[in-house]
């Protein structure tokens, strides 16, 4: 294994310095691509996956999130240099992919839309590598459609959950903190207490007793951020004798 590291490395370099420009050759970008270029050759040609060129691995990591069948998947790279693959070597090469950082799993929302594309593809006869080129543009605009419904979902819910503590608090029953209408201040009630609580222009928060949401209240302290006066609060709601 040293030996195809150290005459891939060799190559490369023997590549490299055919140059008869001295100033190719000292270029600090060039240099960068040729040690990006080593490590790549060297990875191969020190990879426990001995059936697996460039081409290939190419290949079976971009086919991995596009849900192709495994049969044609393997098919199409028996027909690329290297010894024969069998089945298993494409789904244990790929599961290895998934391993890798930052990569891209198959999504199971998007498998019958990838094989219905797959297969009309196939049926005009195009290239499996045109395929999956077609196939990684659909799952691309598909993953950023469900992100967007997503966040609509979220925003929703959000909104859902600021009026019903906000009905829970104007009704009189114990809530979260809520704004009113376009305030600036949060609304909670806790042991039956109605609590405000209002940004300072130095950015910290003031916690007050109040009747109701009119009421200017009594000041119970100021705190540096509201998860600060949310503390302090839970024991004042809750003290035997209220100190206002």
């Amino acid at each position: 294994m040293e030996t195809d590291r150290t005459r891939v490395i060799a190559g490369k370099l023997f590549e490299y310095v055919k140059s008869p420009s001295l100033r190719h050759i000292r270029d600090p970008q060039s240099i960068q691509r040729l040690a990006q270029e080593i490590l790549k050759a060297v990875d191969r040609a020190g990879s426990v996956w001995e059936k697996w060129d460039g081409a290939r691995e190419k290949v079976a990591k971009a086919a991995g999130p596009c849900w192709i069948p495994k049969e044609d998947l393997s098919e199409f790279l028996n027909r690329l240099p290297g010894p024969p693959l069998t089945s298993t070597d494409v789904v244990e090469r790929q599961r290895a992919f998934y391993a890798e950082p930052y990569a891209s799993y198959p999504n199971d929302e998007l498998q019958a839309g990838c094989l219905a594309i797959y297969e009309a593809e196939k049926a005009q006869g195009t290239e499996l590598t045109a395929i999956i080129g077609a196939l990684q543009t659909y799952i691309e605009l598909e993953e950023e459609r469900l992100r967007n419904e997503q966040q609509i979902r979220y925003r929703r819910s959000q909104e859902t959950e600021r009026i019903r503590l906000q009905q829970r608090f104007l009704a009189g029953a114990d809530s979260g903190w809520t704004k009113i209408e376009n305030s600036k201040a949060f609304y909670c009630r806790r042991n039956g207490r109605a609590f405000r609580i209002a940004p300072t222009k130095d950015k910290r928060w003031i916690l007050y007793r109040i009747n109701d949401v009119a009421d200017e209240g009594i000041s119970l302290g100021t705190y540096q951020g509201r998860r600060e006066a949310t503390k302090a609060l839970e024991k004042i709601a809750y003290e035997q004798e209220p100190r206002w």
